[in-house]
């Protein structure tokens, strides 16, 4: 196998690109390695992992890491499926610097054993965008018609929308190009704002690449096979697909992919109307579970995609066909939850509605969806007015005599006109510099109440996420990277401390995973194995683990979470505490101690908890 990494440096300003090499054991994949290379060069660094075209399943990940726009620290993002084409330059990695003096599209090309094809393509972005299909897909549309046929196989493109111009969370889409034809099946890597770094930061718009190169991968299956076979006595195939079983189809719960699966077993831990639910009784939430959930918006999941097969992958051979869709929409959990229920939205034909506008415009649909649910709480409060955010609308936000289908699409249709207003800059909707920077100015003209119903992670000065769509007190971990799952979510109540030891022992796995190109969603066997593959592949399996730890301990040295801001997140862990006691039963002397605390000074006991959180993580992540 390769005993160096290859990493072609591109300045978009000038067009110059060179090729250097990274010795293996050094650095073992694109999140140590673009972590060396972001503090050097504040570089958008777009890299694959050392198992990219080889027979693992879900090692085909395109991984983004820099200096993130909307969080402020080093960050990571990933794509299904964008590296198995990548892999083809017969490089490990991207790194963009300088900035292009228009916007513009990236040409990669490699045939053969020739030098890599670089051009940089200047474009009339808006005129793009506003052609044809609209935003994100007309620029993956225009890039494949003016480039694709240069390609002996089918490219990949990656494209940003008018996120990435207007805020600072525009996101990184690509779809998988089959049999020279552009599919539905979009990929993200949307957390972080890398669509906005690539823009804002590169003039890069747009980036098509691919290749003929033939490199060394891992392919002997009879080799793999053993491995696992000694393992798990099970072979690779099967191994995996029993790991994948809740993507697929989980038979518990007649439904597949993590809109069905945690829909049907969400029940009264559901978060909607922009986390209000928090403070119903259970039987309210079971109600809404039931009544909303159950007997419609996974209903119609169910019969439209789940018992219609309509299942697709993310553009490499996996037996998980993770990707749900109907028809060109594509069915996500978190997407769909953060602009479905959190936003009061509980009807397919809604969701579908605001969930494709804001991809159409490349937000990070997680992030955009705890802003709209924000803004609408705002708005059915009369805390903002609908003339100052450029809407005509007020939001249905209440359970109470809520019609499903007629006042989800009237949010929904909110929700579309917050998004333009957010793209036009129309009223008060500036977020050029983000939703915390937009809130605390708001909490000055308007009031803190404003502020206070933002459910947020905090970081640094301006930094801020949407956390992960779970109701438990792990999302709002004061973790160094927040947002994905570099942190324990688990549903059951730790202790403060042992839940930041949890985050840190979560987040050196996941960088197993990320620094390989490995999709989480193969986690149950790749966790244990990647190390022993490493050592078969390159007998480096304890550096590779140490590189881990070394990796973990320096990205958590710039670690400047700040405590919660707004009242909604303090109440998130509270209400997370007494659900656990009254509702599930737990009845240990650590939970009622934390519960005591919250019940007498809930502002103390919530800098209390967040420090012993604080605590855990730092007394993990230390280097030496």
């Amino acid at each position: 196998m390769e005993t160096n990494q290859k990493v072609l440096f591109v300045d978009s300003g000038t067009g110059f690109y060179k090729l250097k090499r990274f010795a293996i054991g050094s650095f073992f994949g694109p999140v140590d390695l673009g972590l060396h290379l972001a503090a050097r060069h504040n570089s958008l660094n777009i890299g694959a992992g050392l198992l990219a075209g080889s027979i693992f399943p879900g090692s085909n990940r395109l991984v983004f890491t820099g200096f993130s726009p909307c969080w402020g620290g080093f960050y990571i993002s990933s794509m299904g499926g964008a590296g198995l084409v990548f892999d083809n330059l017969g490089i490990n990695m991207l790194t963009l610097i300088g900035r292009a003096s228009s916007p513009s599209i990236l040409y990669l090309n490699r045939v053969h054993g020739e030098e890599i094809e670089v051009k940089i393509l200047p474009v009339d972005i808006h005129d793009i965008w506003n052609r044809g299909r609209g935003g994100i897909y007309s620029l993956i549309d225009y890039t494949f018609e003016r480039l694709g046929e240069k390609y002996e196989n089918d490219p990949r493109i990656l494209a940003v929308g008018a996120a990435a111009e207007a805020t600072d969370f525009g996101g990184i889409v690509s779809v998988p190009i089959k049999n020279g034809k552009v599919t539905f099946v979009d990929t993200w890597a949307g957390r972080g704002g890398f669509g906005t770094k690539m823009l804002k930061e590169h003039g890069i718009a747009a980036i098509i690449y691919g290749g003929t190169f033939i490199d060394e991968d891992f392919r002997n299956r009879k080799v793999a096979d053993q491995w696992f076979q000694d393992k798990y006595a099970k072979k690779l195939a099967a191994k995996d697909f029993e790991a994948t079983t809740k993507y697929r189809f989980d038979p518990k719960f007649g439904t597949g992919g993590t809109f069905g699966v945690n829909y049907a077993s969400v029940k009264g831990r559901l978060i909607a109307f922009n986390y209000t639910s928090l403070y119903m009784d259970e039987a309210e939430r079971l109600k809404i579970h039931e009544d909303f959930i159950i007997k419609h918006y996974l209903k119609q999941f169910n019969e439209e995609t789940i018992a219609a097969k309509q299942q697709r992958n993310c553009g490499e051979p996996c037996s998980a066909v993770c990707k749900k869709m109907n028809n060109e929409f594509k069915k996500d959990y978190e997407p769909y939850q953060a602009m479905g229920p959190l936003c009061g939205i509980f009807d397919q034909r809604a969701a579908e509605k605001l969930n494709h506008k804001a991809d159409m415009y490349g937000f990070d649909t997680i992030s955009v969806g705890g802003v709209l649910s924000w803004l609408m709480e705002c708005l059915s409060k009369n805390l903002l007015k609908p003339g100052e955010l450029g809407v005509s609308k007020l939001p249905a936000f209440s359970a109470d005599g809520f019609s499903i289908e007629s006042d989800s699409m009237n949010n929904a249709e909110l929700g579309v006109e917050l998004l333009d207003s957010i793209i036009e800059k129309r009223g008060l909707l500036d977020l050029d510099e983000g939703a915390r920077k937009l809130a605390r100015r708001l909490a000055r003209e308007k009031g803190k109440s404003v502020l206070d119903l933002f459910v947020y992670n905090a970081y640094a000065r301006k930094g801020w996420m949407v956390p992960n769509q779970y109701w438990t007190s792990g999302v709002l971990s004061p973790m160094a990277i927040m947002g994905k799952y570099y942190m324990y979510y688990g549903n059951d109540f730790m202790p403060p401390r042992e839940l930041g030891k949890l985050n840190a022992q979560r987040f050196c796995k996941e960088l197993i995973l990320d620094n390989t190109g490995i999709c989480r969603f193969h986690r149950n066997w790749a966790e244990e194995m990647i190390p022993e593959i490493i050592e078969s592949l390159y007998g480096l399996k304890d550096r590779f683990l140490e590189n881990t730890s070394i990796t973990a301990s320096r990205i958590n040295s710039r670690n400047s979470s700040v405590f919660w801001e707004s009242e909604r997140c303090i109440d998130y862990i509270y209400s997370f505490l007494k659900r656990k006691h009254r509702v599930e039963g737990d009845n240990s002397t650590e939970l009622k101690k934390w519960i005591d605390l919250f019940k007498k000074d809930k502002h103390e006991a919530a800098l209390s908890f967040w420090y012993e959180i604080h605590k855990g993580i730092h007394e993990s992540l230390r280097e030496f």
